[in-house]
């Protein structure tokens, strides 16, 4: 300390301009974290790897939506109007692929207009960044939408932008409340005007300093962020360092007014007051440091504050003294007395209980805190959409899409199943309805959609049995058409036989005539029995080739009816007038045989459709049957295009939920959803295919997954680096244990209260999901700092000969107001972001705040001492006893 206090003006100036020039040219922080996003999956996550496959596809696309809520169903202006809408909107930008006209057929109406026709849907598909996309939106209400009307824009990437700018409109707000907060509780603490600006000036150096190095980390290391890296960076720099300064000046005062000079006060502070402060921030710098071996992105990215309590110790070893040696006494103006605490007298009456009777005093705490843990449910909420407020366009819209459509509907689960070559085969795209109806079983799941059901329902030309009807019905009409035939070619042989028999004997001609008639006779004779054949289920193959024989034969008739005809026309004679009756005949002989050969091309095809059918194996499996050449058809081709992706490489089924795609009961929908195609997919020919899930509901099931396993890690590491760090300082195994146990305690006491506040109280679906990660982080990194005032001084009294009953009482008697007051701070300046209107903020600040208090003011004064008594000498094992 004496060279600091040597070099403290060349020391200060640097630190200075290094702020100075570093804030300058740092990248923007709060710009970083919005890049980052509210989501950052890891690459391993089910919807990491869908986002990732459609981007490599180039179908990296999302969709924002206007809905129009009206009063009375849409009149033809206003169609007119919203279709007009969707072409300008089409041709605004180049990140626009496709607008659906609600209003450009019946089936797209059926699937954009509400059942009650109040509220209509334009789908907007996008494809670019999310910077692009909030442009877009703007330039659609700027320059598109009629003023004066109320149409809501909604969407994901616009949900996350309203999400993030509520996250950086709540920061300003903390950063004001924090600020004037913390120089009214320095005012009333020191009772000084000058006394708050030493702390106000150290913390605000080093959150200046400290962001401007995260910032430049995130930009050279991939350094972790998110919305939560400023926010909590403001938050604990201005509390913790708020409580340091408060030992160090506190400290400083006592020395002043022992009469020591202004520069061994400073080296005495430093002595005392300062190991106390570092072996804190040693303890709290562990604890964050801790979450650098989180995997989820989100939660590592509270690993700032580990560099920012670096950077406080810095100033607190250099800013602070400069400060104590350029005003000297002057720092406490115009107070006297103040600031030096004096005993703490609740204390004293808690250690009477906690130390005299230890059992009374763990009573006391558990009555206090297991009513309040047997009422914890562990009850989470994905739904980003509470982190903003209601009023928020984006949130009404959301909100008036799942009223009308149903709230499944919004934003349906994705299905994607990838190969390396085409998967778009009729023999194989039946087994899709064998994977969706296994879905449609799944608890939770509304309908789903693809090739073979693009409206949610199958398609019902699909159905073997109703193809077989189709064509039991085709034989019918077969069967019916033969009988025309005959008929017709009865009708042929009685005219033959009338003619012949107006033929004078030996007539030229006459031969052939009769010939055809019996010819004829002989092919009805035949037709009949084919007929017959197949309405007694004779193979339509057999048929059809039993017509194209009669079909030659019948040929045959009709040139010998001609060459009849004609020599009876050469003859001249009276009997020639007859030919043109021949020619009819003739004429109804070629009609008949145009005939047979329709019917046998029908029975053909019949029979090639069987034989499909027969050798695809999708027909037993699924009960479903694609003939070729469908998937090809022009008017199928909008399907393939909406339902497949990468030249058909990939073919996509999207599931709709029945319930909130932001709930929980959709996250455990989508574990059901994997596991069920998972199963669907085996000995299929999609069974080697590649499998993602997207969608926000798959997004949030990655979420809990990823989240649950991270909480369990990254919580234990921490602990355990918390452990050995006391256990050096206290030389002690026992005391880290019970100081860790009653901060778990603390933590799982302060979350139970804030799910009766929010989810029994205010009714939200559960605390938001990243809550009870950084609560914890929170709440055991600053509340150890308060274990140790009180276990340290404990520790000292120890050494100097007090035994530990009088070691605990005069611990007890000398921290308790430096413990409160600390606490009372730092759950003030948590407190301000109580007004960001984020609610994930607000919840984590009321976990610290009632951490703290519940902390300072009960556990640690009641259980700490009355666990430590129990124990006696052998608190110190096993180094003393």
């Amino acid at each position: 300390m004496k060279t600091v206090l040597k070099l403290k003006w060349p020391i200060a100036i640097g630190l200075v301009l290094l702020t100075v020039v570093l804030f300058l040219l740092a990248p923007d922080l709060a710009k970083q974290a919005e890049d980052a996003g509210s989501f950052q999956l890891l690459d391993s996550a089910d919807s990491q790897k869908a986002a990732e496959m459609l981007e490599k596809a180039g179908e990296a696309e999302e969709t924002i939506s206007l809905v129009y809520p009206l009063e009375k169903a849409a009149d033809k202006a206003k169609k007119k109007e919203i279709s007009a809408t969707a072409k300008e909107i089409k041709e605004l930008s180049k990140i626009v692929t496709d607008v659906l006209d609600p209003f450009e057929s019946e089936e797209l109406e059926t699937q954009l207009v509400s059942e009650d026709k109040k509220t209509v849907l334009l789908p907007i598909t996008v494809d670019g960044t999310q910077e692009e996309i909030i442009q877009l939106a703007k330039q659609i209400k700027e320059e598109i939408l009629p003023t004066g009307e109320k149409i809501y824009l909604t969407g994901e990437a616009i949900i996350n932008d309203d999400v993030n700018e509520s996250a950086q409109e709540g920061l300003k707000k903390t950063e004001v409340i924090t600020v004037v907060l913390i120089f009214a509780l320095l005012l009333i603490v020191f009772r000084s005007i000058v006394t708050p600006f030493v702390p106000l000036v150290a913390v605000g150096i080093t959150y200046l300093l400290s962001q401007s190095l995260v910032a430049f980390f995130i930009d050279w290391f991939g350094f972790p962020v998110s919305n939560y890296t400023q926010i909590f960076l403001v938050a604990i720099l201005f509390g913790l360092g708020t409580d340091y300064c408060i030992l160090l000046l506190s400290r400083y005062k006592e020395e002043l007014l022992e009469g020591h000079e202004v520069e061994e006060a400073i080296i005495n502070t430093y002595k005392t007051a300062g190991r106390t402060l570092f072996i804190s921030a040693l303890a709290v710098f562990i604890g964050f440091a801790a979450i650098g071996f989180a995997d989820f992105p989100i939660f590592k990215s509270a690993v700032a504050v580990a560099v920012g309590i670096a950077v406080l110790m810095v100033i607190l070893y250099t800013i602070v003294p400069l400060l104590m040696a350029l005003l000297k006494d002057k720092l406490f103006w115009p107070s006297k007395g103040a600031a030096s605490h004096k005993d703490s007298k609740l204390w004293i009456a808690f250690s009477k209980v906690s130390v005299m009777r230890p059992l009374v005093s763990m009573l006391i705490v558990a009555v206090i805190t297991i009513p309040l843990l047997l009422t914890y449910d562990n009850d989470l909420s994905f739904n980003t959409v509470d982190e903003i407020d209601s009023s928020k366009d984006s949130v009404k819209g959301l909100n008036l899409i799942s009223d009308a459509f149903g709230e499944g509907d919004s934003l349906p689960v994705q299905v994607l199943l990838k190969k390396d070559l085409p998967i778009v085969k009729e023999g194989d795209v039946t087994y899709l309805e064998a994977i969706a109806r296994d879905l449609e079983k799944v608890e939770g799941v509304k309908s789903v959609r693809t090739v073979t059901r693009p409206t949610g329902e199958l398609l019902e030309d699909l159905y073997v049995d109703h193809q077989i009807a189709l064509m039991a019905e085709g034989l019918n009409e077969a069967t019916d058409g033969l009988d025309e035939i005959n008929k017709g070619l009865v009708g042929v042989q009685g005219g033959l036989n009338q003619i012949t028999g107006q033929l004078p004997a030996g007539s030229a001609g006459g031969d052939g005539l009769r010939q055809a008639a019996n010819g004829i006779k002989q092919i009805n004779g035949q037709l009949t029995q084919i007929a017959g054949g197949l309405q007694q289920g004779m193979p339509a193959a057999q048929a059809a080739g039993g017509l194209n024989a009669l079909s030659a034969e019948l040929s045959k008739v009709g040139n010998g009816i001609a060459g009849a005809a004609s020599q009876i026309d050469q003859s001249g004679s009276q009997i020639g007038a007859l030919s043109g009756g021949l020619k009819e005949l003739s004429g109804g002989v070629k009609a008949a045989n145009e005939g047979l050969n329709e019917v046998g091309k029908g029975l053909k095809e019949l029979s090639d459709m069987l034989n499909d059918m027969g050798d695809t194996k999708s027909v037993r499996d699924t009960g479903l049957f694609i003939p070729a050449g469908t998937l090809d058809n022009k008017e199928f081709k909008p399907v393939i295009d909406r339902y497949t992706f990468d030249d058909e490489t990939g073919i996509l089924m999207e599931v709709i939920l029945t319930e909130n795609p932001y709930s929980r009961d959709a996250i455990s929908t989508v574990h059901d959803i994997k596991d069920t195609v998972k199963r669907s997919v085996i000995d299929t020919p999609f069974e080697d295919a590649e499998l993602a899930f997207n969608g926000i509901s798959s997004m949030n099931s990655d979420l809990h997954d990823i989240s649950s396993a991270d909480f369990t890690r990254t919580v234990t590491i921490m602990l355990v680096g918390l452990f050995i760090v006391l256990f050096i300082l206290f030389r002690s195994a026992i005391m880290p244990l019970y100081m860790i146990g009653s901060l778990l305690l603390t933590y799982y006491t302060a979350i139970s209260i804030t799910e009766l506040i929010f989810v029994n109280g205010l009714g939200y679906d559960g605390i938001s999901w990243a809550v009870p990660f950084f609560g914890f982080i929170m709440l055991i990194a600053l509340g150890v700092d308060y274990s140790i005032f009180l276990l340290d001084r404990f520790r000292e009294e120890s050494i100097s000969g007090l035994k530990v009953k009088e070691a605990l009482m005069r611990s007890m008697a000398k921290m308790g107001t430096v413990i409160i007051t600390a606490a009372v701070i730092l759950a003030g300046t948590f407190g301000a972001m109580m007004p960001s209107g984020v609610l994930s903020l607000v919840q984590i600040a009321t976990i610290v705040i009632s951490g703290l208090l519940l902390y300072g003011l009960i556990i640690l004064p009641l259980l700490i001492p009355a666990i430590t008594i129990s124990f006696g000498k052998g608190v110190w094992w096993p180094f003393r006893g």
